[in-house]
């Protein structure tokens, strides 16, 4: 019987979503796959994107784990794709690759003073609060008043974080570094500018009820964003989703601190909607001292124009959450201008002529772009596993399949892997350490001191 030699690059919930799916689809061929993960522990943004105060949705590590620890996935972690193994190493020793690599790098928000000292994207500061090992381990918060652009999920988790008492987060694994930053802390008031309105944000009813259960945290929002269009009417009618989020912003217009009023709260979460950023202006030292924006309204068809009316809203430093982008892999097309592999239900396309590339597919992020939940990831991968299994006949044909040729050689490289046993060692001597403290774990941090406890 033929065997499929996979190899996928990216251990993340598509990598691993990809690899389960084949391994259950129908199919006439055996299969081996192998997850390649530049990181020392996999998971990917589940574990390094996700705020430490959501263990409901770190709950999908539970059923990636049980992919893993099934036993018919190998897994070499603290492995760099285009530096410790290459596309050509790939030909040589697999039929096909899937490239899940997610996206991780900041989009753009072009507006003057955004590179200005104090403006932050959001994938540094979640990399940095969720201990992504590959970041400074230092952060300074040194502003009482701070702000956010976005209205997804993740400008919510930011905002979140901002403007939680630091001794809330102590039941949960956010590291030890990152607490004493966040228990020192001046942030009073936490300001989150979206360009449409209520009935028009990106983030869910889930996230949003987490920010009105802060403890002494008032929320505030303001009676002028709440003056609907027949649209945003039409949206809150009949969509379910959008009900949810109207009713629990109703809710707060009637809560001490509405509209800016005195609460009883120490801290302050304010939510500015038809907020179009246009300038960030700095001090005498090149620092963020405010952010400019537009206010905007709805223009009947879905959108929003600007309405000339200029604000302004003093602050020490900004947070862009405008969404992520993907990057380019060493030998891989790459479309710059949507930050994705350029791909056809997963087959990835070369860049010069639009043709197929053999025995090259994409999945996840890197294939999509950074929209929809995890769950999404999965009807994802089962379009590019049944390309997979159809485009049999043109597979690359390795010159060395064997299993054993993958440790040769990234031992021969010097490369110091890790693998399924090694993460459950790290996991283990992760909850461990949260144990005396009542807490679900301490991540340990360090790049090298993972790779140490992973390898004992």
């Amino acid at each position: 019987m033929t065997k499929l030699r996979l190899a996928i690059v990216g251990a993340g919930p598509a990598g691993i979503y990809a690899a389960d799916i084949l391994l259950k689809v129908e199919r006439s061929f055996e299969v081996s796959i192998d997850l390649f993960e530049h990181l020392p522990a996999p998971y990917g943004l589940v574990r390094y994107g996700v705020a430490p105060d959501h263990p409901r949705i770190k709950g999908v590590i539970g059923a990636l784990r049980e992919v893993l620890d099934r036993g018919d996935i190998r897994l070499f972690g603290n492995v760099r794709f285009g530096e410790h193994i290459t596309l050509d190493d790939l030909k040589r020793h697999y039929n096909a690759v899937i490239f899940a690599t997610g996206a991780v790098r900041d989009a753009e928000l072009a507006i003057p003073g955004i590179d200005a000292a104090g403006s932050f994207g959001a994938a540094d500061f979640v990399s940095w609060f969720d201990g992504h090992p590959d970041v400074p381990r230092s952060w300074t918060l040194d502003s009482a008043s701070v702000g956010v652009v976005g209205n997804g999920n993740v400008a919510l988790d930011i905002a979140r974080i901002l403007a939680k008492h630091a001794v809330d987060l102590l039941p949960t694994e956010v590291p030890d570094n990152v607490y004493d930053v966040l228990a020192s802390s001046p942030v009073t008031d936490v300001h989150v500018f979206g360009r449409r309105g209520p009935a028009q944000v990106k983030f869910t009813p889930l996230e949003l009820r987490e920010l009105g259960e802060l403890r002494d945290v008032d929320m505030v929002v303001y009676d002028e964003d709440f003056d609907y269009d027949e649209a945003s009417k039409a949206a809150v009618a009949s969509n379910k989703q959008v009900k949810v989020i109207d009713r629990v912003l109703q809710e707060w217009r009637t809560r001490p601190g509405a509209n800016g009023s005195a609460g009883s709260a120490s801290r302050r979460l304010h939510l500015h909607f038809w907020a179009r950023p246009v300038e960030v202006r700095t001090d005498a030292h090149g620092r963020v001292a405010a952010l400019v924006y537009e206010r905007t309204r709805p223009d009947g068809s879905g959108s929003v124009v600007g309405t000339g009316e200029l604000r302004e809203v003093p602050m020490g430093q900004l947070y862009r959450a405008v969404g992520y982008f993907g990057s380019p892999l060493p030998g891989v097309p790459f479309d710059d201008r949507h930050g994705v592999i350029p791909n056809h239900e997963g087959q990835v396309l070369r860049a010069d002529s639009n043709e197929r590339m053999p025995g090259v597919y994409a999945t996840g992020w890197i294939k999509r772009g950074p929209v929809g939940l995890i769950g999404h990831t999965k009807s994802d991968a089962m379009e590019t596993i049944q390309h997979l299994v159809n485009d049999q006949g043109s597979w690359w044909q390795p010159e060395d399949p064997s299993e054993d040729a993958i440790p040769a050689l990234l031992a021969a490289r010097g490369v110091a892997w890790t693998d399924l046993e090694g993460w459950h060692r790290l996991d283990a001597h992760e909850i461990e350490l949260g144990a005396p403290q009542g807490r679900a774990r301490v991540k340990v941090v360090p790049r090298d001191e993972m790779v140490r406890i992973s390898r004992d």
